[in-house]
């Protein structure tokens, strides 16, 4: 089973980004895709570009979705809408975006692995491409974010468990930095905003990942690859960092 025994594809967050650059790749391929995002204006363009079909859709409503992605039936489902409000302090952290980032990052994903695996279970097949982060597998300063796509890992780990002997595969990608708009999105603070995108490396781009997702949809029938990391030959994560605590007054 490779790319070429799938017929329907559905792609969230499609309308810039790692969402766009899957959207592009797949119709490529000959695939019929469905583009779900919020943004009307990107989603014409999109359209244009790739003669796919679209629908303006925010993932949170989650009957609205459930009725979409049932109706739908896809083949393929690559769950990419995510975002990252208080990505830079959870301590400081508007309750709001807290809310909006597990809402769209988890519960969203749950709900739209849901909603397409009784068609793939009753089919025989189908692929659910779930995309985390490094984030999600590895000790960064970012606890509400890491901890939404901590969830992604788990999710794709124990689906595969869960789905096994249904013809259903699983594959779980986990970028390190992309160069795409998610810092504009995440951050209102001009500074902070500048501070974070500014890495001064060169950033793996959203057709590379994008590339990866095409090579685990391509896989022979007989391999599911359960998990992608990629990111920038100059950033690495792991590590030990120390530091004082604030010493109490005397």
């Amino acid at each position: 089973m490779t790319i070429s025994d799938y017929q329907t594809a559905l792609v969230t967050g499609a309308s810039s980004g790692i969402g766009e650059a899957v959207v592009e790749d797949l119709v490529k391929r000959g695939l019929t895709v469905h583009a779900i995002a919020r943004r009307a204006d990107r989603l014409e363009e999109l359209k244009e570009k790739t003669r796919c079909t679209t629908h303006i859709l925010d993932v949170r409503d989650t009957k609205e979705m459930n009725d979409l992605f049932s109706s739908i039936a896809p083949d393929i489902l690559i769950n990419n809408a995510g975002v990252g409000r208080a990505i830079d302090s959870t301590v400081n952290a508007n309750p709001e975006d807290l809310d909006q980032t597990i809402e769209t990052n988890v519960t969203a994903a749950i709900h739209a692995v849901r909603a397409v695996t009784p068609s793939m279970i009753k089919n025989g097949k189908g692929h659910i491409v779930n995309v985390g982060s490094v984030a999600g597998l590895y000790p960064l300063s970012s606890s509400v974010y890491g901890a939404s796509k901590g969830a992604i890992h788990f999710l794709s780990t124990n689906l595969r468990l869960e789905l096994v002997g249904t013809g259903i595969r699983v594959t779980e990608i986990c970028p390190g930095r992309v160069r795409t708009e998610f810092y504009d999105a995440a951050i209102d603070d001009q500074d902070i905003r500048h501070k974070l995108k500014e890495t001064g490396i060169t950033e793996i781009t959203s057709a590379d990942v994008a590339a990866s997702i095409t090579y685990a949809l391509d896989a022979p029938w007989h391999v599911n690859v359960a998990r992608v990391e990629l990111q920038p030959l100059e950033q690495t994560y792991g590590g030990v960092n120390f530091d004082h605590a604030p010493q109490g007054k005397e």
